[in-house]
């Protein structure tokens, strides 16, 4: 089974699976037809992260960011009169775009340990036909490029590559087409994915990304290599869950989860007020953490898988007041992602994530590859004494962050979800109505969620409600202290969420998130 926002790639993946590949496989040509097909949200000019778990084996991680570029300096901006790093443009587009190495790598993984064999030529096929032939256009796509059509009119390559022939946004239905990336990925299946970094693809990108302005260079893309790292791991009293360790938030994930292993009892109601506030409250003490400690690994002085002890989770339940909202500042910047999820027969879980950061990223598209580049570096603060400061090969804080869970029923759940602030707390929503209250994971999904602070679309620090909560819930949150903040009954807002349940029998439940454009595909 695979779940994804964008349809067409579940049906990628599906298809992979039928042919006999593997989970990783499958989600290798669901990766590329929805870096393809739902452009806003990420493309192979972003960052990615996967968690794999193999039965009777340890999960890995696989971490595909890249770091600031060696020219990327505070003094570089300072030296044009910059007090922040853009959003927008070749100066916002200053780190190295993992997620094709992050690719390679898990394929290597693949063909190592689980014996995977389908060709690359295979696994890009549909993405090459979307991007050459082209693809219907999405709700969400023609709702984000007209959101964002005066911001980023005028940044290079935008236009020309995201609007229509009539120089505006395009409808939903229209055919799009992207012949230039379509000709870039093909070159990926014949010279092989490390041509992006040490071939010539990467020295057509690193020439495009200096004309513009951008400060990386080919030296940058010749040392980058993803990585495989040890996942952080929670001990819950139904099993394990694992997520991504810094520079992720997997381990604002990890917390809010353990504490709500806590705080939840059978008899809530998971659409009331003490279910939601439980849930905030958790996520703010979570975020706690997040802002004072997670960056990249390299820059952090504490082990982070020491806060999911028991003792320590068992400390930080105790500052939770179910009668009143704890203080809240300011959020975290929106950003946009997809996540996607992949159980194949085996029982191999894949749980991924793949961004741009910003809704396309920098906005720029480089002219001979056609690739859209992330801004995932304009996180990056210019004062020195920060958490989060630029420096040289420094990788950024990433909201991405792709959970596994593994229960001592033997049930196996991959789930995520996308948006910035709202990753964790749509996971936490999830997992828990799922492994708590025992929804499928359709209802799950589906079921009206909540927000604390900010996500793509929207910059409130606000809790948001989708209207379709009962009204006592909004009252009751409102007494506590909460500023509640209604949104419409199925908000994009609240980010595209999905989950995977394989049972030890070898059957399967899915669900996707109706937010979304997506599908839950099995077979």
């Amino acid at each position: 089974m695979a779940v994804a926002p964008c349809a067409l790639a579940a049906q990628s993946a599906l298809s992979v699976l039928r042919d006999g590949g593997n989970a990783v496989e499958a989600m290798v040509a669901a990766a590329a037809t929805i870096a393809v097909a739902y452009p806003h949200m990420n493309g192979i000019g972003g960052d990615g992260f996967w968690l794999i778990a193999a039965p009777g084996a340890a999960p890995i991680g696989i971490e595909a960011c890249g770091g600031a570029a060696a020219a990327a300096s505070i003094e570089f901006y300072r030296a044009q009169n910059l007090s922040a790093i853009p959003f927008r443009g070749a100066l916002a587009a200053n780190t190295i775009a993992g997620t094709v190495s992050g690719w390679e790598l898990a394929l290597d993984w693949s063909r190592q340990t689980l014996g995977g064999h389908l060709p690359l030529k295979r696994l890009l096929a549909d993405a090459i036909a979307y991007a050459s032939d082209g693809f219907p256009v999405t709700r969400s796509q023609a709702q984000n490029t007209a959101s964002k059509a005066d911001e980023l009119a005028d940044v290079p390559g935008f236009a020309g590559t995201y609007f229509g022939a009539d120089a505006q946004p395009p409808k939903v239905g229209a055919l799009f087409k992207q012949k230039r990336l379509a000709q870039t990925l093909e070159r990926l299946a014949h010279a092989g994915l490390d041509d992006f970094y040490r071939g010539d693809l990467a020295r057509s990108i690193a020439a495009d990304l200096q004309a513009l302005g951008s400060p990386l260079s080919l030296d940058d893309l010749n040392g980058y290599h993803a990585r495989q790292r040890e996942p952080l791991e929670l001990k819950h009293s139904l099993g394990a869950v694992y997520n991504m360790p810094p520079p992720t938030q997997g381990l604002v994930s990890e917390i809010i989860v353990g504490l709500l292993d806590r705080l939840l009892h059978d008899d809530m109601d998971p659409l009331g007020p003490d279910y939601v506030h439980a849930c905030v409250e958790s996520t703010k003490l979570a975020f706690g953490v997040r802002d004072r400690h997670i960056t990249d690994p390299d820059y952090m002085d504490v082990d982070p898988q020491t806060f999911l002890a028991s003792d320590k989770l068992d400390a930080m339940v105790a500052k939770v007041s179910m009668s009143k909202a704890l203080p809240w500042p300011r959020g975290a910047d929106p950003a946009d992602t997809v996540w996607l999820g992949v159980i194949d027969g085996n029982g191999v879980a894949v749980s991924f994530i793949q961004s741009v950061y910003h809704e396309f990223g920098s906005g720029i598209v480089l002219p001979n590859s056609g690739i859209n580049w992330q801004n995932r570096g304009c996180s990056f603060s210019l004062d020195p004494n920060v958490r989060n400061a630029l420096a040289p090969g420094r990788r950024p804080f990433h909201t991405l962050n792709p959970p596994l869970a593994r229960f001592n029923d033997g049930r196996t759940i991959v789930y995520g979800a996308m948006g910035g602030d709202g990753q964790p707390q749509s996971q936490s929503a999830v997992f828990s109505r799922i492994a708590k209250f025992g929804w499928d994971p359709q209802s799950a999904v589906s079921a009206p969620r909540w927000l604390l602070g900010r996500t793509w679309g929207r910059a409130s620090d606000t809790l948001k409600l989708e209207a379709r909560f009962p009204d006592a819930t909004f009252e009751a949150l409102r007494a506590r202290g909460h500023e509640v903040e209604s949104m419409s009954a199925y908000d994009e807002a609240m980010g595209h969420a999905g989950a995977i349940i394989r049972y030890p029998d070898g059957t399967f439940e899915g669900g996707y998130d109706p937010r979304s454009d997506g599908a839950a595909a099995g077979w």
